[in-house]
């Protein structure tokens, strides 16, 4: 008798629960999509990234000495950037945007969005 009742109650206590939260619901947001460039023995690499429109691209120096992403067109500009710093940019239209180091021109990259 005694395990019946434990057994009731314990059933009371679930279906008080469902009717208490019916719907409950984690939505987790997936968020913008992201790309990642390094910035290490003073190049970009990838040297070309293809994204689409939307999707944040973030730099970060590895190297030693300060960089700076600077985008041909002035869409986007980074400060000089230290070691482990990083820089974000979303573009929001298609295009190629060059990107150069203003410290050290000869570093080149190309966002291609589309």
């Amino acid at each position: 008798m005694k395990r019946s009742n434990t057994i009731l109650g314990i059933a009371a206590v679930m279906v008080v629960s469902l009717i208490a939260f019916p719907t409950l619901e984690r939505k987790v947001s997936a968020g913008p999509p992201t790309a990642e460039v390094k910035i290490d023995n003073f190049s970009y690499s990838p040297a070309t990234l293809t994204v689409k429109a939307g999707t944040q691209v973030t730099w970060t120096n590895h190297d030693d000495m300060p960089h700076t992403v600077t985008s041909e067109d002035q869409s986007f500009k980074s400060k000089a950037l230290d070691t482990d710093e990083k820089f974000s940019f979303t573009p929001s239209k298609p295009g190629t945007y060059t990107y150069y180091c203003s410290i050290h021109p000869k570093m080149t990259g190309k966002l291609v969005v589309e």
